[in-house]
């Protein structure tokens, strides 16, 4: 007790332990008792089971570094019960398990939870997003989720982080937040959306940006923006904005013609919205026309067959007549080619 793993390198002045590149398959179970900072990386630990950081033995334990592991599973309980943890990095494992109960039952006091690339199973998302959603994680202030490759995000993801001040969402490949709620984000104070795939933010998501009282730094930078008549809003929000920092840097992407313009220096008639085109309306209308004329064609096809009655009638009968005289040829030429004394007949006559 109180010494060191023989693969680590302890400093009791300092309260840390270093256990880096060590090609660690557990964790060390004789972690001296005083250690606060805790750096368990570059290791292949593959799984953290329950249990694998006793509270008893590690009381102080408040910065966990777990990052480049080759962590494939977080166990329910695996981080359950340690009374000082405050940061946490999951970063650079290839997570394909994530337990919502990895913290326990009863919650944690945990403030940063950095999980950088960590994130690339869909399921892991989603078991993030109801381990948020529970409250286990409601003394959370800073939340990483960077380098993920993220689409969408789950819809509530975030509305049980009452502390939240920082999240990180840049370098993914998000291509709209329109399920994304940030109310009840009071405290949420930096917000990056950069590097992403983002081609205009509705109105919906910049009246929650507005509501947002703490929220002083939002980025946007080197995202794909679509600059026709939807991104109006966004424009103008920009103009009267004083949240989004680089705000003069950020240009459209698309179309051509407004390639590199500036979005803040957009302008009505660069958009040429004074006639917004309604697609689904048109359709509509171009559906009801379709059926007028295929009704139009019916009823004149329908007024022909009615004038032209009688000889259509005839018509008919004179088939019917032609049929008939016909089969009754071959019904003739059956019944002599059936009868022996009719055939015999047939060929004296002939003779």
């Amino acid at each position: 007790p109180g010494g060191c793993p023989a693969p680590c390198e302890c400093s009791e002045a300092a309260k840390t332990v270093k256990c880096v590149n060590r090609n660690l398959t557990a964790v060390p179970p004789d972690l001296p008792p005083y250690v606060r900072n805790l750096f368990i990386t570059g290791n292949r630990l593959a799984r953290l089971p329950a249990g694998a950081f006793p509270a008893q033995r590690l009381p102080d334990l408040g910065a966990l570094n777990l990052s480049g592991n080759h962590l494939r599973a977080v166990e329910a309980g695996a981080l359950a019960a340690l009374p000082a943890l405050r940061q946490l990095d999951l970063s650079g494992n290839p997570l394909v398990a994530l337990s919502p109960q990895a913290f326990g039952e009863g919650g944690s006091p945990l403030e940063e939870l950095a999980l950088r690339g960590a994130l690339r199973n869909h399921s892991v998302l989603l078991s993030l997003a109801a381990m948020l959603q529970s409250g286990a994680l409601r003394n959370l202030s800073r939340l990483e989720l960077a380098d993920n490759g993220l689409l969408l995000l789950p819809a509530g993801m975030f509305t049980a982080l009452p502390a939240l001040r920082q999240l990180d969402l840049s370098n993914n490949s998000l291509v709209g937040l329109g399920n994304v709620s940030f109310q009840g984000l009071g405290q949420l104070q930096s917000l990056n959306l950069s590097d992403n795939s983002l081609s205009v933010l509705r109105n919906g998501t910049l009246a929650q940006f507005r509501g947002l009282p703490a929220l002083r730094r939002i980025g946007l930078g080197r995202n794909s923006w679509v600059c026709d008549c939807a991104i109006e809003d966004l424009v103008a929000w920009l103009k009267e904005s004083d949240q989004v920092e680089g705000k003069e840097a950020l240009t459209c992407a698309y179309p051509d013609k407004m390639l590199g313009k500036a979005l803040l220096k957009i302008n009505g008639s660069d958009l040429n919205c004074s006639a917004p085109v309604d697609l689904p309306s048109q359709l509509q209308t171009s559906y009801v026309f379709l059926g007028i004329v295929l009704a139009l064609i019916g009823a004149i096809f329908l007024l022909v067959l009615y004038l032209n009655r009688k000889g259509i009638k005839k018509w008919m009968h004179n088939i019917r007549d032609a049929c008939r005289d016909h089969m009754e040829g071959y019904h003739y030429r059956y019944e002599i080619n059936a009868d022996p004394r009719l055939t015999n007949l047939s060929s004296n006559s002939d003779v």
